[in-house]
């Protein structure tokens, strides 16, 4: 009983130092980008950032009423807990960016491309969507049937009509 029991802990480390030494072997390393911005927790009312190239920048919980992103490259960007109330991203991309429980309130996303973005907990009262690509983004059921309410428009860039982006019936 004693050796069967002592093979079974033989066999579950080796197993163990095994996996250890697979996830050590095959890790590759974790390298920061250089030029990633980094405005989190930031006063950004009424800059100016248009056409800017800010991929992977982030902005958790910084002020950004009226800022202007028209234009910008916010791909991959993180804007969890950022107030964008009034803000301009009309063309900006924000494919793949993040979020989460963000004021959108009054904002241009005229022909912003916001594909597979995550935007739950997300308001978006009285922003202007017209031509904005939503395909694949996470957003709150209630927030897309009121956008779905006055979503009009195809993105230029994309080809896809707002409308069924949110998939709107």
């Amino acid at each position: 009983m004693i050796r069967v029991i002592w093979r079974r802990l033989l066999g579950l480390i080796l197993v163990l130092v095994m996996a250890w030494l697979w996830v050590l072997l095959s890790a590759t390393p974790a390298y920061a980008q250089e030029k990633t911005v980094n405005h989190s927790l930031t006063e950004l009312s009424y800059r100016d950032f248009s056409n800017m190239n800010l991929v992977g920048g982030v902005f958790a919980g910084a002020e950004m009423r009226g800022t202007n992103f028209q234009g910008a490259d916010l791909s991959g960007s993180i804007f969890t807990k950022g107030n964008l109330l009034k803000a301009n991203l009309e063309g900006a991309n924000l494919t793949n960016s993040l979020a989460d429980r963000v004021f959108l309130d009054q904002a241009i996303l005229t022909n912003a491309i916001l594909t597979d973005a995550i935007m739950n907990s997300t308001r978006f009262y009285d922003a202007e969507i017209t031509g904005a690509d939503f395909t694949n983004a996470v957003i709150d059921r209630y927030q897309a049937k009121l956008m779905c309410e006055r979503a009009t428009g195809v993105n230029p860039v994309t080809g896809i009509s707002t409308r069924d982006s949110l998939g709107c019936r």
